[in-house]
């Protein structure tokens, strides 16, 4: 996805066509790689440590639901389907073992499993797009309105997380911890967009020429093409119930790609604070250890 470099002289700007960025997704993502310097290193980044990704996914998902089930405002909206209406459900706020809960977890889990999916394919980000479309209450029969604040904010924690992480892994090298990083940060970034685009009246005098940006809408319970949750709403996966004291990671090594930055300092696995919500912090602490669980207590 080369982005069109302007006419003229040596050195002159890329030409943005402002129109396009709010009628074609295929623009606004070139636009954002170009902006971002998403590229081939990112990409390498992506495909060769998506594992390490998926190993921490049904710790990330509790962590998410625990924070999102700790504020009235964000926990009511399981209920009303909607941060706007601050009316009371009849109902008392979920706890994080109802079956209502658990099938929601799987939503998010589906969600950050397709983030380790292949990203040089335009139907990458149309997901990436349709999630962001699908919380701002557009184009659902039973719609979803989760105001912008929530949905920045929630981003935010899974990129904190996710940074802890990666940095504090004791067996990936820097350079390979680094290049993972900016590469999921990239993603996660064009996803806040998109999250932002639905939220935002940018471009609105193009309202009636944005059909670039619709999508079919699914029936409850699909995320796409592929169906990932039963009849039953308290469908449920062990993982979901047991990852952050059962999880379990492989001792892992590897060779880092290249990339082109300078390295930040961090701090190391085994100077980690107390407390930590790490999943690799207790790795380090024992240098013979083949196994470990991937998510302290």
């Amino acid at each position: 996805m080369d982005f069109r470099s302007g006419s003229g002289s040596a050195g002159a700007p890329m030409h943005v066509d402002r129109k396009l960025l709010y009628t074609s997704l295929e623009e606004r993502i070139k636009y954002l790689h170009s902006f971002l310097d998403f590229n081939s290193s990112d990409i390498e980044a992506l495909l060769s440590g998506n594992k390490y990704i998926k190993q921490l996914i049904p710790a990330v998902v509790n962590l998410v639901y625990k924070k999102i089930l700790q504020y009235d405002i964000t926990s009511r909206a399981f209920h009303t389907r909607t941060t706007v209406d601050e009316t009371e459900p009849e109902e008392g706020y979920l706890q994080e073992d109802t079956p209502k809960i658990q099938r929601r977890k799987l939503f998010l889990r589906w969600y950050l499993t397709r983030l380790c999916q292949d990203p040089t394919t335009m139907e990458f980000w149309r997901y990436l797009n349709k999630v962001g479309m699908m919380h701002s209450g557009q184009v659902r029969r039973t719609p979803l309105n989760i105001e912008y604040i929530h949905l920045g904010v929630c981003l935010g924690y899974i990129q904190d997380i996710w940074i802890e992480a990666m940095l504090s892994h004791p067996h990936l090298s820097l350079r390979r911890k680094i290049a993972l990083v900016r590469a999921v940060n990239k993603i996660l970034w064009i996803q806040n967009d998109l999250f932002a685009r639905y939220h935002s009246s940018d471009g609105e005098e193009f309202a009636d020429e944005m059909s670039m940006f619709n999508y079919t809408e699914d029936q409850e319970g699909y995320l796409g093409e592929k169906r990932i949750l039963g009849s039953s709403s308290g469908s449920s996966t062990e993982d979901d119930r047991s990852s952050i004291s059962s999880g379990i990671a492989p001792s892992i090594d590897g060779v880092a790609p290249s990339i082109h930055s300078v390295a930040p300092s961090i701090q190391s696995a085994s100077t980690a604070p107390k407390g930590s919500a790490c999943p690799f912090a207790e790795m380090a602490k024992g240098s013979n250890s083949t196994e470990t669980k991937i998510w302290a207590n």
